[in-house]
């Protein structure tokens, strides 16, 4: 279809909360279609909706490898049902020009959502794999969140920030996630 503009971190639509998507219709269609090559085109994991403008329920992911096929997965008003574990993320997002940082993020999820034929599925992603990871990467831009609210460590992600010429971390928006410290903290001392 279209290579859409991806936002950037501090256009004030990528911190508002996304509709749900009542049909999958034509324009649904479309507009997965475009995700899928704007993600592509900038060598992306995941793209949301909401970065290309469209604050609507819906977020592809691709985690092949260079030496695997393509595996596209379209999730369109999707819900983890289930998380537990974790692990501890090096991320960046399309959003973010060339700036990562270490996160927090659930190891093992289980999320219902619609596909591109509007037929319900259910995907598990376990072990902290790029998969698990990534669609909570993509699941947190449907409620306005984004990768830097689960830093592990904000100084460093305003460091990384400041030399990408890309705003401050928003303070009030970092998460307190006690469960996932206290996870991480004892997985350090096994």
């Amino acid at each position: 279809m279209s290579i859409r503009k991806i936002l950037k971190y501090g256009e004030k639509s990528l911190r508002e909360p996304s509709k749900e998507v009542h049909k999958v219709s034509a324009k649904i269609k479309a507009l997965v279609a475009d995700l899928y090559d704007t993600m592509y085109k900038n060598n992306g994991v995941g793209l949301a909706a909401p970065q290309i403008g469209e604050n609507l329920r819906v977020f592809v992911v691709d985690c092949s490898t260079e030496n695997e096929p393509l595996n596209p997965i379209t999730f369109i008003n999707p819900k983890i049902i289930k998380k537990s574990g974790a692990c501890k993320s090096h991320e960046g997002c399309l959003s973010f020009p060339e700036a990562y940082t270490d996160v927090r993020r659930y190891a093992n999820i289980l999320v219902k959502a619609t596909d591109i034929n509007g037929r319900s599925f259910v995907i598990e992603a376990k072990d902290g794999s790029l998969l698990a990871r990534a669609i909570q990467h993509e699941f947190d831009h449907l409620d306005g969140i984004l990768f830097i609210d689960h830093s592990i460590n904000r100084f460093e992600a305003d460091e990384v920030l400041t030399k990408y010429n890309l705003p401050p971390v928003e303070v009030d928006k970092l998460l307190s996630e006690p469960e996932l410290d206290e996870m991480l903290k004892d997985s350090k001392d096994d």
